[in-house]
């Protein structure tokens, strides 16, 4: 396989560091960065001591040497940064959530379609989660039958002084659901296998932090498919002694038993984090997963260089975030008409 040369241009949010070590450990090369931001670029600097930081974003862009570009910027400003760069020929990865409104995604589907690049967002919860890759191997071979219904927590520790200013501001950010539940739109997409699906209700709300009315601090959402439903709920309620910045987990109910999976945290007292439960036919097993391979990011770079898509088809990475952004829409009319 051909090493892919990429650089990172956005640095705002701290994924940046997952999405360029899942693109390192794969056999990417890390070539150069862009950040108009000083304190964000000598840190990412210091981390990664090969690369070079480049004064401008066009600089990379119209570097013919680098095929793909990486970016955690502010999450309102990353599809135009994606539509740019599959605009100079180059495949993008994103942090999620890839934009910030349904606007935004009919625009990077139509430069997508018609620059026949690859566009795609780590939704690191599951494809950075060694619990949750095992949880699909799981569920491939048949250990819980047919998956009807899946729930998905996504609490977050708030950390509100450690935090940027475009956090609070609801239009920068693009609401709770849109932010955070496309991680688990994502999964309960992959897990029922669902081609399409439909946002049944959802809410968000401001429940404790009046000082920061921009921030949603809770919201959820109910989906449905052909063959399953799925419940989300994500919030910024973590207490800060948890040791760990969430405590995420996901149930997935089959028609031959379950699956529950305790990522960032076992609060009944097991070490580590990526613990599995599972309960079906055989009785009830514990399996650590800590050391489960986790395969996105050398399919990806497949993909890159075979023009595939078998780390995550373009249809699924697309309606994760449709489901998002809708929930989105549902639930800031539901609390407006409130």
């Amino acid at each position: 396989m051909t090493t892919i040369r990429f650089a990172a241009i956005g640095l705002n949010h701290d994924h940046i560091y997952g999405q360029t070590d899942m693109l390192m450990r794969a056999g990417a090369e890390l070539v150069s960065f862009h950040s108009d931001e000083d304190d964000l670029a000598d840190r990412f600097a210091q981390r990664y001591r090969q690369a070079q930081r480049v004064p401008s974003r066009d600089a990379i862009l119209e570097d013919r040497s680098i095929g793909l570009i990486t970016s955690a910027a502010v999450p309102a400003d990353r599809a135009a940064l994606a539509i740019a760069a599959m605009e100079h020929g180059k495949d993008v990865l994103l942090d999620k959530p890839g934009m910030t409104s349904l606007e935004q995604l009919a625009d990077v589907r139509r430069v997508q379609a018609r620059t026949g690049r690859i566009f795609s967002i780590l939704y690191s919860e599951h494809f950075e989660s060694p619990s949750t890759v095992m949880a699909g191997e799981l569920v491939e071979a048949g250990a819980i039958g047919t998956v009807i219904h899946t729930v998905g927590l996504g609490p977050h520790s708030l950390r509100k002084p450690q935090r940027p200013g475009w956090f609070f501001e609801r239009e920068r950010y693009g609401g709770i659901l849109t932010d955070i539940a496309s991680h688990q739109a994502e999964q309960f997409l992959f897990f029922t296998k669902a081609k399409d699906a439909a946002v049944l209700s959802a809410t968000i709300a401001n429940r404790a932090n009046g000082d920061t009315p921009g921030l949603q601090d809770f919201g959820d959402m109910h989906l449905k498919s052909d063959n399953a439903t799925g419940y989300v709920r994500v919030d910024w309620f973590s207490p800060p002694e948890l040791p760990t910045w969430g405590d995420g987990r996901l149930t997935i109910l089959g028609t031959e038993g379950y699956i529950e999976i305790r990522k960032n945290i076992d609060i009944a007292g097991r070490e580590g984090a990526n613990h599995l439960f599972l309960v079906n036919k055989d009785g009830v097993q514990h399996f650590d997963c800590r050391n489960v391979e986790l395969p996105f990011g050398r399919a990806f770079l497949s993909d890159i260089d075979n023009r595939t898509e078998t780390a995550m088809p373009q249809a699924r990475c697309y309606l994760a975030m449709e489901l998002a952004l809708k929930a989105q829409a549902l639930a800031e009319g539901a609390a407006t008409d409130g």
